[in-house]
């Protein structure tokens, strides 16, 4: 049972990680190219904890840098925290914080970077009121979603709600 029960949590909770996360898809149609306005894409998104920021180019030609601000500001790589050469790299948010990316050999210049602000998942309504009209169907999606998650990894690994 150990084997089985295993597998079913692993592919239970890969499907419903992928459920709650939004892959944002930097540059849309467009990609990971240069003389785009990535500011002006990234101000149209809503980041949170556990989104995907992914990028999309031609593997040969660019590649994605993640920096400080100082690199960011400067196109340098000095100093880089990640480096992504695949042409289609999946980054997660993991933090709340401000993420700085580059390409980096050369084109952060003609602006290929992004910045975008993570933020935190929004707590649960506080208000009596809306504690006794919530559902699962009114309450935020995200957060439904997010809570189901956690109660599988939970109940995967041995934890019981009581």
């Amino acid at each position: 049972m150990g084997g089985s029960w295993k597998l079913t949590c692993a592919l239970l909770l890969l499907i419903s990680a992928a459920a709650t996360a939004t892959d944002h898809i930097v540059g849309a149609n467009r990609g990971w190219n240069p003389n785009i306005n990535y500011t002006l894409w990234a101000n149209n998104h809503t980041f949170y904890v556990g989104d995907l920021i992914s990028f999309r180019y031609q593997k040969n030609q660019y590649n994605v840098f993640e920096v400080n601000q100082t690199g960011y500001d400067n196109c340098t790589t000095e100093g880089a925290v990640g480096n992504w050469t695949s042409g289609k790299d999946f980054i997660p948010l993991n933090k709340a914080k401000r993420y700085y990316f580059i390409c980096g050999n050369g084109q952060c210049f003609s602006g290929m970077k992004v910045s975008v602000i993570v933020h935190p998942l929004p707590p649960p309504p506080t208000s009596a009121l809306a504690a006794e009209h919530s559902t699962p169907n009114s309450a935020s999606p995200l957060l439904f979603k997010r809570s189901l998650l956690l109660s599988s990894v939970l109940a995967c690994f041995g934890f019981v709600w009581m």
